[in-house]
């Protein structure tokens, strides 16, 4: 058993807010300082958002401290003992499926959706991508181009063929507009903590075929936070909207009342307990 307290929660809002400056430094060119503080062409872009995310880390973590009792909270560990079972390390167990520990979870959920954001919203002002899909298409013709000399972007023959089909089809034209609109969608569902695991899953997805395409640029780090994400699902979002969306909408084996024939009335996501997936 262990207690959960108000300094424990503190302790980790601070580090969760150094994790989040340490990707934005590690990862992204100026994060915090480069570019216009406010960048009205690409709201994404701006450095206040990189600032305001930054300081919501803060806000979750204060707010989720103060809705503890002050003696603290006492969190049970154990986990089912049947015969077959592999246990996992008790704090693996708590970050993974405890909601006392979501603020761990935000670094990850603001960074990576952050990017998104980013990417989204530059494809979706862009006429290359929502009207014609030339930015696409061109991508594409260089990813399934072979050079004389050299290696060629794709190492599987099965996906080029792939996208040579789609290039030959013309299926670029409305193609990119889903894959911008999806990004800013996955970056926005990230951010506010709405299906963090399904925003996360499509993310990851994306990085999966923009890697096979022989594109690296940030997909090898997005991709792997976002299995994190995934893995995290259940609890990542609970400082966002998922603490409601959850209950509401359940699981494929526990459904809420959105989901459900039977008209139950919908409960919250409790504090410091397990999801409503377990």
């Amino acid at each position: 058993m262990i207690t959960m307290t108000r300094t424990k929660v503190y302790v980790m809002t601070a580090i969760s807010a150094a994790i989040y400056v340490a990707l934005g430094i590690i990862f992204a060119d100026d994060y915090f300082t480069g570019g216009d503080f406010i960048n009205r062409e690409v709201w994404s872009d701006s450095a206040l958002v990189s600032w305001v995310l930054l300081a919501a880390i803060f806000v979750g973590g204060i707010y989720q401290a103060s809705r503890m009792p002050e003696s603290g909270v006492a969190i049970e560990t154990g986990e089912m003992d049947t015969p077959g079972q592999v246990k996992d390390p008790t704090l693996w167990r708590l970050l993974i499926s405890n909601s006392y520990l979501a603020v761990l979870w935000m670094p990850l959920r603001f960074f990576v959706g952050h990017e998104w954001m980013s990417a989204g919203e530059h494809k979706v002002r862009a006429d290359a991508w929502m009207d014609g899909g030339t930015a696409l298409q061109g991508y594409w013709q260089n990813a399934v181009a072979i050079p004389e000399q050299g290696r060629p972007a794709i190492t599987y023959g099965w996906f080029r063929d792939f996208l040579q089909y789609m290039l030959d089809h013309e299926w670029y034209t409305w193609f990119a507009k889903i894959i911008a609109v999806g990004e800013l969608l996955v970056g926005i569902g990230l951010v506010v903590g709405a299906l963090v695991g399904i925003a996360a899953f499509f993310g990851t997805l994306m990085n999966f075929n923009f890697l096979l395409a022989g594109s690296a640029s940030t997909n090898p780090v997005l991709f792997g936070l976002g299995v994190f994400l995934v893995i995290g699902w259940k609890v990542a979002g609970y400082l966002g909207l998922d603490r409601v969306l959850l209950p509401l909408l359940g699981t494929p084996w526990t459904r809420g009342p959105l989901a459900s024939k039977e008209q139950t009335p919908p409960r919250d996501m409790p504090l410091g307990g397990q999801s409503v997936a377990d």
